[in-house]
């Protein structure tokens, strides 16, 4: 059955991708003439709670960041407010998860034990920029609710004389390779999988880093491989295993995660043209996760069409119930770079969505430059709520006890919101790691549904209190907080009804509160002149709950549960007229 659904699947999107070709370019503002329309017949778009939205933030010559050299104090409080503006905006694009280039080519962007700073920071190799990039980093995106995964180059070690190349041929005779101009680990000699593992604990250790993502874990495409390719992934797995080993000693919630390349290997009707992960560069990416060695990948699937859509089924196949965020070549939308078009990426987010994957960009710049308005697409079609990075089940399924003592004051027109955090499982043990976060959730219906993804207003935020703004007339009435640990495990939510209903309903006209009573809602005397064949009850967002037909003075509400709700009438010319509020409360007339 699950195969079924794929194929379907597939063939619903790759109809989409050829009708996405369609999409008219008005401007900065894209608008799409069949694709996403024929997408939202044939698709469920329903926002899910869980999916991985991520964004590869190269520092490597400051291509995405930094664009300037922190040389004094003040050049590096430049630096770091560039940084910050990128993360605002990718929090607005509710961006869950950012892969930093922590390792560039045997340097790094903190003060490590192990290799020389990268000069990204400084402009000058070796030298230091006067703070901690990776700290400030993790930081900054723990504020915003956004993992921070050390983004590791492991195998490549930059040009032959280059500052980080040089240094480790210095201290490991025979380890590094020329091939080229450049410089790579050699993957089958024991001593680079044992220090990759020690930079990878270094990093763990030091950091409340989420997760470590191993980039280029494999054979170069110009290695001349002699042994055979078992032996080969043998060689490579070595070293995952070593840095796996390393990571989750130190603190097992990190998440170990890899960017193979997008294709794994050859499928039954569709060639990878020589180009995979499995047979071409020795990386069994598929094995790590079912092994438990991988917590997350993030395939390099840089490609269209047939060459795209089959192979991110395939992963989705293989995924062994781990995460899978496959990465999209939005490079391939700036004209220097490529041919491509935005419906090319859209389909494959919609596609990607649709078989229960996450997507990650590569790159940053070409994200915020709003090549084609992918920028635009995403922070205002696709991703139109927060969503969570789906739970390391695997690793515990232990759920931290609810959040206690919410409570609700009102502040002019704002509303704030406080609660208490056990730090406590339900089975009674003390939460391990360093803290929790919180999710906060709010609708106009009581309870607050924390499953629908629609309320989730609040991600993976740390403290026990917020505050929100009541100015506008789309706010909520209703809220939930749930405790979350640090492997993504969710407690119960704890329920509060905000003490702000009747502000919020005098600035909306609705005020007026109609009486209810043992199941029923009795009708005002405005109702008798406004020819209602019908009656609707709706939801303080406007959703429309219910139709009810009376022929006396009141209506029958039994079947409806405890809440706010609005009622309307509905005549014979489709004329609506609002006649007020009435509150139904658990064991309460109201």
């Amino acid at each position: 059955m699950k195969r079924i659904f794929f194929q379907i699947s597939l063939l619903l999107t790759m109809v989409m991708s050829l009708q996405a070709q369609n999409t008219i370019l008005d401007s900065s503002v894209h608008r799409t003439t069949s694709g996403s329309s024929l997408q939202s017949m044939i698709f469920n778009n329903y926002p899910p709670k869980h999916e991985v939205r991520a964004v590869w933030l190269t520092t490597i010559g400051g291509i995405d960041w930094p664009h300037s050299y922190a040389q004094s104090a003040y050049s590096a409080e430049k630096q770091k407010q560039e940084l910050v503006e990128i993360l605002n905006r990718l929090q607005k694009a509710y961006i869950n998860t950012v892969l930093i280039q922590t390792r560039v080519r045997g340097t790094m962007i903190y003060p490590s034990a192990y290799e020389p700073w990268d000069g990204c920071l400084s402009g000058f190799p070796g030298k230091s920029p006067g703070y901690d990039a990776l700290k400030f980093a993790i930081e900054e995106c723990h504020k915003r609710g956004m993992e921070c995964h050390a983004w590791v180059v492991t195998i490549p070690v930059g040009k032959w004389n280059a500052l980080g190349c040089k240094s480790l041929r210095s201290r490991f005779p025979g380890l590094i390779r020329k091939i080229g101009p450049d410089g790579y680990m050699n993957p089958e000699d024991s001593r680079t999988a044992d220090y990759l593992a020690q930079i990878c604990s270094e990093i763990t250790r030091n950091y409340d880093v989420d997760g470590i993502h191993l980039d280029y874990i494999r054979y170069p495409e110009t290695w001349n491989i002699k042994v055979s390719r078992e032996k080969g992934r043998q060689f490579i797995t070595r070293i995952v295993e070593a840095i796996h080993r390393s990571v989750k000693r130190e603190k097992p919630w990190v998440k170990m995660s890899c960017s193979p390349i997008g294709k794994f290997d050859d499928l039954g009707r569709y060639w990878s043209h020589g180009w995979n992960a499995y047979t071409k560069v020795c990386q069994d990416a598929q094995g790590w996760l079912k092994s438990g060695l991988m917590d997350e990948l993030y395939p390099m699937m840089y490609f269209r069409n047939e060459q795209f859509f089959p192979f991110a089924i395939d992963w989705a196949e293989q995924s062994h119930g781990k995460i899978v965020a496959p990465g999209l070549g939005i490079y391939f939308l700036d004209p220097k770079e490529g041919k491509w078009k935005i419906g090319d990426i859209t389909s494959e987010m919609y596609h990607l969505r649709n078989i229960g994957l996450g997507h990650a960009f590569f790159r940053n710049k070409f994200l915020l430059d709003n090549r084609q308005g992918i920028y635009d697409f995403t922070s205002k079609e696709f991703n139109l709520y927060p969503s969570l990075v789906p739970a390391m089940t695997w690793e515990s399924k232990r759920i931290p006890v609810a959040p206690s003592h919410l409570k609700t004051q009102q502040v002019g027109e704002k509303v704030v919101l406080t609660w208490n955090n056990a730090a406590q499982y339900e089975d009674g043990t003390a939460v391990s790691t360093p803290y929790i976060y919180n999710n906060v959730y709010a609708s106009r219906t009581y309870p607050v549904d924390t499953e629908d993804a629609r309320n989730l207003i609040s991600a993976r935020m740390m403290g026990n209190q917020i505050t929100l703004d009541l100015s506008g007339d789309e706010n909520p009435l209703f809220f939930a907080v749930t405790a979350m640990d640090r492997y993504g495990n969710e407690s119960r939510p704890v329920q509060n009804v905000a003490k702000v209903e009747n502000f919020l309903l005098e600035r909306q006209g609705k005020a007026k509160k109609l009486k209810c009573s043992d199941g029923r809602l009795f009708l005002p005397e405005s109702a008798k002149n406004a020819d209602a064949t019908c009656f609707l009850v709706e939801s303080l967002l406007g959703q429309p709950l219910k139709v009810l037909r009376s022929s006396s003075n009141y209506l029958n509400i039994s079947s409806l549960s405890e809440g706010v709700y609005v009622l309307k009438s509905l005549n014979k010319k489709g004329v609506s007229h609002t006649f007020g509020t009435f509150y139904i409360r658990k064991n309460k007339k109201s």
